[in-house]
């Protein structure tokens, strides 16, 4: 892409966001931000896990190194207060990721986070991004909401508390900040 091109997109996006907001503060719309913070556990093992495999390739190129690659799962993880599996539930992450690092371990994200109590029953945001899992810090693309959420953008920046070598199970803090419409 050319620099004036370039230059062009980032103009037409800058546009593009103006009007949406125009177009919200028009509705009687107005924006507001919102602070998250939750542990979000993955359960690979045991009797119930919350994350499971559902597709994986067959006949892996001996030139991929990682070889989960390809390979995808469903989650359905629950979001709770602390970082304890025992602690109070606020809502679950559902969606999946799909291992697509031939070199590493690298997902792709794509969820909804819904909240099942407190002032967010009932509204969630969506999350779809890559997710370089074998970072300790990392950040991940908010790209959408409903209810109290709605039209929210924003990030989340993600800390793994803690990891299972032994058997997968991991769990993550999120402190998420959203931009979104009331």
């Amino acid at each position: 892409m050319a620099r004036s091109d370039g230059r062009l997109l980032v103009f037409a996006v800058a546009v593009a966001l103006l009007a949406i907001q125009c177009r919200c503060q028009s509705f009687g719309m107005k924006q507001k931000v919102t602070n998250l913070h939750f542990f979000f556990h993955d359960i690979v093992s045991g009797d119930k896990p919350t994350s499971v495999r559902v597709a994986a390739p067959k006949n892996l190129s001996s030139l991929v190194k990682e070889k989960l690659f390809g390979t995808m799962f469903v989650i359905d993880d629950p979001l709770t207060e602390g970082p304890e599996a025992d602690s109070k539930v606020l809502g679950s992450a559902q969606g999946y990721y799909i291992i697509a690092g031939q070199d590493s371990p690298m997902l792709v994200l794509a969820a909804d986070y819904g909240f099942t109590t407190g002032p967010y029953n009932g509204s969630s945001f969506s999350l779809f991004s890559r997710n370089p899992v074998m970072d300790t810090d990392r950040e991940l693309a908010v790209v959408g909401g409903r209810g109290a959420f709605r039209m929210a953008q924003g990030i989340a920046k993600l800390h793994t508390h803690s990891i299972d070598a032994a058997t997968g199970d991991a769990v993550v803090e999120y402190n998420v900040t959203l931009f979104h419409y009331e």
